[in-house]
């Protein structure tokens, strides 16, 4: 059994889960349920994604990701050794993800990810000088409580069935029993998808724009950018950081179209930059009016985190919109260099027109584990 000052209860999260779905639907999110036929047949589940290999699914891997998201942050509890723990979650995923697991309830997997990452305490106490080892430091336009700052462990679980999510979340947690006490959690969804490029889409969030277009989405960027190359514990692993975001929505809708442009630095119809193109284009940063005014504002948003400007590296960015317990977006990007993320928010923080709309609420990094498999254990190579 989980321990008693945990919290939210199991049942207030399946009532949190289900009216986050029923936001969804309002907010433009895709279906969250397997699709019917126009016979009125439920269409097959989504084709499972494998949990072992190198990396961790759930990061990469499906794309498009699935619609349904929920983040779990949780600390060990003192004295509880770490590798056992999560070699034993790993077995779980492994089971939980190929559908042989009975805690499933007879429903299908499908796409299901349970992706899994420790913070910062737990990297130091294996070496301090490892990626992952350093905590966030505090950003303007925070109102962060000490619960909501940290955490030891994260369990990202994604799926297309909403009714898969808070199952493997039940399993999970009442597997580590009182070995871990919950911080926070937080459910999400991802609006309709928008194709980008060949292979490639992204979803519109709650404030009607394309979200997560420039990000290293090639084998080559991702390897430059995305995965650590060591040292041998964390390789095949990346750095997650974890934002929920209070977002102002009554003050952006009385914007008007072109506003509300000028301030993201793309079109809201199609997500092509204000410079001209494609969505797929890069932004034009230089291209001006004929009286000499930018094209992409000054404090767009999309010149204030280019990654070009800031003098920094590419993040993977998959947010998700969120109902509870106030609408706004729970970011998250993946990067293999903390300062990637940092430099691009400090960057932001002076003059991204952005920020004036949004609030965090709650913040987190996490070493996002090398994947494993049944001869490599999760975990085992930095706790092994």
């Amino acid at each position: 059994m989980r321990p008693p000052d945990s919290h939210p209860s199991r049942r207030a999260f399946l009532g949190a889960t289900g009216g986050v779905a029923a936001a969804g639907l309002t907010a433009g999110c895709e279906a969250h349920s397997a699709p019917s036929d126009k016979h009125g047949a439920t269409a097959s589940p989504a084709a499972p994604v494998p949990a072992t290999g190198r990396h961790q699914a759930g990061i990469t891997l499906p794309q498009p990701a699935q619609p349904n998201l929920l983040a779990v942050v949780a600390d060990v509890r003192d004295g509880v050794a770490v590798g056992p723990l999560l070699a034993e979650l790993g077995r779980s995923v492994g089971t939980l993800t190929s559908g042989t697991d009975a805690r499933l309830l007879g429903l299908p997997p499908g796409d299901l990810t349970v992706t899994i990452g420790v913070g910062p305490r737990l990297v130091r106490t294996v070496d301090p000088s490892l990626p992952g080892a350093a905590d966030l430091p505090p950003f303007p336009r925070e109102r962060i409580t000490p619960q909501a700052r940290g955490g030891d462990l994260l369990i990202q679980i994604c799926a297309g069935d909403a009714l898969v999510v808070p199952i493997v979340a039940t399993a999970l947690l009442d597997q580590a029993g009182d070995r871990l006490r919950e911080r926070w959690r937080q459910s999400g969804g991802r609006g309709p998808n928008v194709p980008v490029a060949k292979g490639l889409s992204a979803p519109r969030n709650l404030l009607g724009f394309v979200d997560g277009i420039v990000g290293p989405h090639t084998t080559a960027d991702q390897q430059r950018h995305l995965w650590l190359a060591g040292p041998a514990p964390v390789a095949g692993g990346t750095l997650a950081v974890l934002r929920r975001m209070e977002l102002q929505l009554p003050r952006f809708a009385a914007l008007s179209v072109t506003e509300q442009e000028a301030v993201m630095g793309r079109r809201r119809a199609d997500g092509a930059p204000l410079s001209g193109g494609t969505i797929a284009s890069d932004p034009e940063l230089g291209a001006k009016t004929p009286d000499g005014r930018y094209l992409v504002p000054a404090d767009a948003h999309v010149r204030r985190a280019n990654a070009n400007v800031v003098g920094a590296g590419l993040m993977l960015r998959r947010s998700y919109s969120i109902a509870e317990p106030a609408a706004g977006l729970l970011f998250a990007s993946f990067q293999n260099d903390l300062r990637t993320f940092t430099s691009t928010l400090t960057h932001m923080g002076s003059s991204d027109a952005l920020l004036q709309f949004t609030t965090t609420t709650a913040s987190a990094t996490f070493l996002m584990l090398p994947g494993f498999d049944r001869q490599n254990p999760l975990g085992s190579t930095l706790f092994g």
